[in-house]
């Protein structure tokens, strides 16, 4: 399985699972911001004693460049790609890059996507909401997430089952009022609650290792998994 992950310019990682994604990842893409964070943290990933040693480089650095230092862009122009509209943030435009240019990617992780700034972790998140809408209505079975140090988010838009592990704290999350879900192998039913906020069916627990969630209808709804 081909897979890819986008280096966002938030909190780097420093335990060892998205470590590991990013070390045996077929493909790396890194927002314009993360690209210097990238450079100092390289070595330590791939096994190299010093920064002086040549390092991995991204397949591509992408973004508006508002965050690139002048030297590098210099120094690395074979690999930047300048999007100058506003319109979407620099992680959106690092994955549409990667869709564009990376064909039969089957899993994408975003790394440093979340920390630092709440608000740009907010806005992340829903933007992973979209993306995973945006593929189930395509009908491309693409695996997609966001991992830091501290869990992993991705989103489901349909009736589904989740292998989490008894015990495993889980977080349900959607923007649509208007959704219900029915739960089996949670502690506390969800089909009671309505999503009007972020809150109302966070922190529940898994009774089983699989669990069942049913939709009323597909929709966006984002699922964490503390680490």
């Amino acid at each position: 399985m081909k897979s890819a992950v986008i280096i966002c310019n938030g909190a780097f990682p420093e335990s060892e699972y998205p470590r590991y994604l990013i070390r045996s990842a077929d493909h790396i893409i890194c927002c314009d911001g993360a690209f210097e964070t990238w450079l100092h943290e390289a070595p330590s990933i791939f096994g190299k004693d010093s920064e002086d040693q040549a390092v991995r480089l991204p397949d591509a650095v992408v973004g508006d460049m508002d965050s690139l230092p002048e030297e590098y862009a210099k120094k690395y122009g074979s690999i930047i790609h300048h999007v100058a509209e506003q319109d979407s943030n620099d992680m959106m435009k690092a994955y549409r890059h990667l869709r564009a240019n990376l064909p039969g990617i089957e899993e994408i992780h975003f790394i440093g996507a979340t920390g630092k700034r709440d608000d740009h972790t907010l806005g992340n998140l829903g933007h992973l909401m979209q993306i995973t809408k945006e593929l189930a209505l395509a009908h491309e079975d693409v695996n997609v997430d966001m991992v830091s140090d501290f869990g992993t988010a991705f989103s489901i838009t349909d009736t589904c089952d989740l292998y989490v592990g008894e015990g495993r704290t889980v977080s349900i999350i959607s923007p649509d009022n208007s959704l219900k879900i029915t739960s089996a192998g949670l502690q506390w039913q969800t089909s009671g609650v309505t999503f009007d906020n972020w809150w109302p069916a966070t922190l529940n627990r898994a009774t089983s290792d699989v669990i069942r969630l049913t939709l009323s209808h597909p929709s966006m709804v984002l699922i964490y998994l503390p680490a």
